[in-house]
């Protein structure tokens, strides 16, 4: 019979067997190819000190194929939980020294308890991905696995944050955890994500790709869409999931967390004044808006190389965190188009289960006219971000700044589909569509020359082009000056703060997919 002592020891020594994971030349190897272990990115997510492991004993139960002469403590996968700037999180962080980081079905459970901990807990979940896929020696088992996880990915779905960070291989089936979860992250030049590899694709389709251009960070942040951020190094990577938790609540039940704010409420920003150039074809960067009115000028930009006719992203209004969704003048002429559509919808939704308020910033020509567009169906994915914006029960506010036209205008948080309070710079334009289009409708035939065009189209900007028509209709609460953005934003979040409101009893709408 062993000794208490002997116990220990044993105990001890099951531990470091654990924490070595594939062992000192593995470890070795992970770190020559510039990638962390996974208890290294661990200490660097989490508050020091405050990680508690869970199952860290835990052995795979295969017997096939000799696996029963290999079980290393923890089976590929740490798990647990712990603290970011002093709130909990759950976290699994998989790790490639063993067996590549494949899939078990016990490192399967490992995962499923942290989820299903979390929420019962109210508490977010990020999952550090770095993986062969599923254990080919456990074949269906394994693939079970997977499909248990995704099954509470979708449970957990608005429930409680889900973030996902892919640290290296993400291939086949492993691939759907993360995309069902809020964000994606990945580590440039050491992270890629694909549901069949080069060289099945160049079986299949004799297409040559290499594993940076078909899944790498940057196509997934610039081409795809499926990821949200990207960080240059895995360190950077892990110091943004902490940012971006610092904007967003524990679960679906609570307020954002409230910072203490040092940045006036009352501030005013003279440079914005001319911030909307008096050429209504000309360009400028609704950035400088966000950056001026948020506190501190700190926004936090989600999927900042995708899409980039739609702005979204994250900042503080005195203190208190509102996701920001703004067309962007400088690409695209701000244009709505099948991508930015998207982008901009699921951002929404994502606010809306989460007690985020929205502000959006609008200065949109339309849709992207096109065969490649109405072909794509940019009927179907525009009208998810109006079916978005509609179904949110958050506080919504608008500031026209320049354009709004036609059903663009509809779509972009307009007064008619359930904004709370809609501003109005003076320099807006609120009409069915711009005024050449316009005069040209209505004067078919009857303009003679360029110089009675000219004059026409005056008129119309005189009469049309501008924000008093909405104003004297209501569409329009208020026509602010540019430089009081923060001001009127922060009042008008305050005069919101306790909105109530329900959607019909219903089991679930059915969004354009």
């Amino acid at each position: 019979m062993l000794t208490l002592d002997e116990k220990f020891r044993l105990i001890e020594e099951k531990k470091k067997q654990a924490e070595l994971g594939g062992g000192e030349d593995r470890i070795k190897k992970q770190h020559e190819t510039g990638k962390l272990t996974a208890r290294e990115r661990l200490d660097i997510l989490l508050d020091p000190g405050t990680f508690n492991e869970i199952d860290k004993l835990v052995v795979h139960r295969c017997t096939d194929f000799d696996m029963d002469k290999k079980k290393i403590p923890g089976d590929g996968v740490v798990t647990g939980y712990g603290k970011i700037d002093g709130r909990l999180v759950y976290v699994f962080s998989q790790d490639f020294t063993v067996f590549g980081g494949s899939l078990s079905r016990t490192n399967a459970n490992k995962i499923i308890k942290v989820i299903d901990l979390a929420m019962k807990m109210g508490a977010p979940v990020i999952g550090l991905n770095d993986s062969g896929g599923a254990r080919i020696q456990e074949g269906v088992q394994s693939l079970g696995g997977y499909a248990d996880i995704f099954y509470r990915n979708v449970m957990a779905s608005g429930v409680v944050p889900q973030i996902s960070a892919i640290l290296g291989p993400c291939a086949g089936g492993a691939v759907y955890s993360p995309a069902l979860t809020d964000f994606i992250f990945m580590a440039n030049h050491s992270s890629y994500m694909f549901v069949t590899g080069p060289d099945v694709i160049k079986t299949v389709t004799h297409e040559v790709v290499s594993k940076e251009e078909l899944g790498g960070a940057m196509t997934h942040n610039s081409k795809s869409g499926v990821a949200h951020f990207v960080g240059e190094d895995e360190e950077q990577v892990l110091m943004m999931i902490r940012e971006l938790l610092g904007f967003i609540p524990s679960n679906n039940m609570e307020d954002p967390p409230v910072k203490t704010v040092t940045d006036d409420p009352e501030r005013e920003d003279p440079e914005l004044h001319d911030l909307v150039p008096a050429d209504a074809n000309k360009p400028y960067d609704i950035k400088k808006l966000i950056v001026s009115v948020a506190d501190d000028h700190n926004f936090f930009e989600v999927m900042p190389h995708y899409a980039m006719n739609i702005v979204i992203g994250f900042m503080r209004l005195n203190g208190k965190p509102v996701g920001v969704v703004a067309n962007q003048p400088n690409h695209l002429a701000g244009v709505l188009d099948i991508d930015a559509s998207i982008k901009g919808a699921r951002f929404v939704r994502f606010c809306d289960a989460f007690n985020i308020p929205l502000i959006t910033f609008e200065d949109v020509p339309g849709f992207l006219p096109g065969t490649l567009q109405e072909f794509g169906g940019i009927i179907k994915h525009g009208a998810k971000l109006l079916y978005a914006f509609s179904e949110a029960t958050v506080p919504k506010i608008t500031v026209i700044t320049r354009k709004a036209y036609g059903g663009a205008y509809c779509v972009m948080s307009s007064k008619h589909i359930g904004a709370d309070i809609n501003y109005a710079f003076p320099t807006a334009e609120i009409a069915v569509m711009g005024p050449d289009g316009a005069v040209n409708i209505l004067y078919r035939n009857k303009i003679n020359n360029e110089e009675e065009k000219a004059k026409i189209v005056d008129e119309y900007k005189v009469k049309f082009a501008n924000p008093f028509k909405a104003a004297e209709l209501g569409y329009i609460d208020e026509i602010i000056y540019p430089m009081e953005t923060r001001k009127k934003l922060i009042r008008a979040l305050e005069m919101t703060e306790n909105k109530t409101l329900s959607n019909p009893p219903k089991k679930h709408g059915n969004i354009p997919l």
